[in-house]
């Protein structure tokens, strides 16, 4: 059985990308084959896609690090033919063919049915990045973080973890302040409900001292670096930060203060190997008391269109959330 896939091959030359045809008994070993509608692309996808150190080992390779679509074989009785399920994280698009082709095959431990709510398509607007938008409210939601304990930092606002974040937090009462490298996009980032726009400039005064101006009960850092920090340093006492992502680094100048004096706390987050009964829980949640018109974010991509829309994504150009149709 023959199918389409996105294919990157990498040499002494440097990286190529393609679409090949490609047969089902080349996949993997696994328990559910699925029927790929939909992926959507991710910066992950990008560094992936152009063979960038430390992310995927073996090429040639098939990203994609989610994918949502119909079971048409199954050896676990958890899934049957025609089920409409959705994977993410893992290692789906990594070192295991990912949703860039339309036919995957992965373990059942990997798969979740999609929930009342939500659809194969509206699932992917949400996809990896939207997912862990909503980990972060999560985290902030369990570590005391109302709609009474100050605005929400959101940085990265116009990414696709950032502008869910963004609506997210607005749809549940707080009040937002969005931080974004794109002056351009204030009226897009205030219709996702953004109270106060703030240039990265701003966010990164006072690097150089220890603590700064309480302005923040929680805040939601998609970028990392001095960024991260800087955004510490201004929680309010007791506030907290959910982090996930390093596009501005790894690194960042860090001192225990904010921690002994304002009992902030940093909260770490993960959704790739996170336990798939909570991915359960908060694809529940996005389908029913968090749900989310996100129809605006969305950008349709085909495997034609992606490698124009890997380029814009590294570079941080792409606005919202690209969603691959197959």
């Amino acid at each position: 059985m023959k199918f389409n896939a996105f294919w990157i091959e990498k040499s002494d030359d440097g990286v190529n990308q393609s679409v090949i045809e490609r047969n089902v008994d080349d996949l993997p070993e696994g328990d559910v084959l699925i029927d790929v509608a939909y992926s959507s692309l991710n910066y992950k996808d990008g560094l992936s896609a152009t063979g960038a150190p430390g992310v995927t080992r073996n090429y040639p390779h098939t990203p994609g690090i989610d994918a949502s679509g119909l079971v048409t074989e199954s050896s676990d009785s958890k899934f049957a033919v025609g089920d409409e399920v959705v994977v993410i994280g893992f290692d789906l698009g990594m070192n295991t063919p990912g949703g860039f082709g339309e036919k995957i095959r992965v373990p059942s431990s990997w798969v979740v049915k999609v929930p009342e709510g939500l659809d194969l398509h509206s699932i992917m607007i949400i996809g990896t990045a939207g997912f862990t938008a909503a980990e972060c409210v999560q985290k902030l939601e369990s570590a005391g973080v109302t709609k009474d304990s100050g605005p929400v930092l959101v940085t990265g606002a116009t990414g696709g973890v950032g502008s869910v974040a963004v609506k997210l937090l607005a749809q549940l009462g707080h009040e937002v302040h969005a931080v974004t490298g794109k002056p351009d996009q204030k009226d897009f980032l205030e219709s996702l409900g953004a109270a106060q726009i703030m240039s990265r400039e701003q966010v990164l005064e006072g690097v150089d001292k220890p603590l700064l101006k309480e302005v923040w009960g929680g805040a939601v850092d998609t970028v990392g670096g001095d960024m991260l920090f800087n955004a510490v340093k201004g929680l309010r006492y007791g506030g907290s930060l959910a982090a996930c992502g390093l596009v501005g680094g790894a690194n960042f100048s860090a001192s225990v203060l904010p921690f002994i004096l304002r009992h902030v706390n940093l909260l770490g987050v993960d959704s790739v190997q996170l336990p798939v009964d909570q991915k359960e829980a908060i694809w529940t949640r996005l389908g029913s008391d968090w749900k989310l018109d996100l129809t605006s974010l969305e950008e349709t991509l085909t495997l034609d269109t992606l490698p124009n829309a890997i380029e814009r994504i590294l570079k941080g150009e792409m606005v919202g959330r690209g969603v691959l149709q197959l």
